[in-house]
């Protein structure tokens, strides 16, 4: 058991001070009955010895709230969370041409924010250490998730992305820009960005060069992800019958400038072709960021307060009580 202010508990040794103060004896305590049977069992007590009861009951509940005060806590068992020092962002694009559906999971084409989705819950599963946050882009950037031990938390937000959500466009540099603001003002050991897109730059304020050489000053690490096969995509489309028909479109993705980006800061550029390169691609880079694990304890406690106020309580009552019924003393 411990106390959540022990120095309370410094009153505690006051007391015998106000108790040698007030004297050694309580009030005698009289009264007058009709039947000595009924008080058979106090007749062996002198009236300064009940005072003294009386006064011993006062003094122990009065030490009760001073333990109260000073909130006894058991613990309940430890809980250890793991912090690798590593913080993570990763900055999705949510444009329309995401919908493109080049890839498979289990035998059945998915869209390439699905696929990305899939993959990403996997990379979180396996790094329970590290904060991991979430920006999702397209003709601008939002903050999806602050980066967080809350993987649950992240997960739930992850989910919650879908297209067409924000207005289209592509604007890499915003969503890199985004990503850094949600990491410069972590002391961590290391910080990355896992930024991945599948088109041009076609939008925000921010080039993405200019956006490499914050990141770059600020010792983030940017691992760039271009998404989509070679040549050109299927994208889905509704005919007249409201049938779904595919419709082949370019694959037009800025690998000169997500190559410049990686360069400039110490990360890596990655093509994702298929649902396998990209698995491959997570895993990569699971394994070169890696560092030393601190483990930090949280201890969980049970709050004691409640019971010991109520053992106070329960004492003052008793010697109430006692004070106005069998020991009662009369004027």
């Amino acid at each position: 058991m411990t106390f959540a202010h022990p120095y309370v508990l410094v009153l505690l040794a006051l007391l015998p001070v106000l108790a040698w103060l007030k004297g050694k004896h309580g009030q005698e305590a009289a009264f007058l009955y009709s039947s000595v049977q009924l008080v058979r069992g106090i007749m062996g007590l002198t009236r300064s010895s009940v005072g003294k009861i009386l006064l011993k009951l006062r003094w122990l509940a009065l030490a009760l709230f001073i333990v109260a005060l000073a909130r006894p806590q058991i613990g309940e068992g430890e809980t250890r969370i793991t912090a690798s020092g590593i913080d993570i962002v990763v900055a999705i694009d949510l444009s329309g041409s995401m919908a493109a559906e080049d890839f498979e999971i289990k035998g059945e084409r998915v869209n390439r924010l699905d696929i990305a989705r899939d993959v990403l819950e996997k990379f979180i599963a396996k790094r329970s250490s590290d904060r991991i946050g979430l920006v999702a882009f397209a003709g601008r950037a939002y903050i999806a998730a602050p980066p967080t031990l809350d993987h649950d938390f992240l997960l739930q937000n992850l989910q919650r992305l879908n297209l067409g959500t924000i207005e289209d466009g592509t604007a890499i540099g915003s969503g890199l820009s985004a990503a850094l603001n949600r990491l410069r003002e972590l002391p961590s050991k290391s910080r990355i960005v896992i930024l991945m897109t599948d088109g041009q730059n076609n939008a925000g304020k921010v080039p993405p060069l200019t956006a490499a050489e914050a990141a770059e000053t600020l010792g983030v690490k940017v691992y760039t992800i271009g998404v989509g096969t070679r040549g050109t995509a299927p994208m889905p489309r509704t005919d007249v019958f409201g049938r779904k028909v595919y419709v082949s479109v370019p694959v037009d993705i800025d690998e000169d400038t997500l190559k410049a980006i990686a360069q400039k800061t110490g990360g890596k550029y990655f093509r994702a072709d298929s649902t396998e390169a990209l698995r491959e691609i997570y895993t990569e880079i699971d394994k070169l960021e890696k560092t030393e694990i601190q483990i930090k304890k949280y201890q969980r406690y049970q709050e004691l307060f409640p019971w010991v106020v109520l053992s106070g309580l329960s004492v003052l009552l008793l010697e109430v009580i006692l004070g106005n019924t069998v020991w009662r003393k009369l004027p």
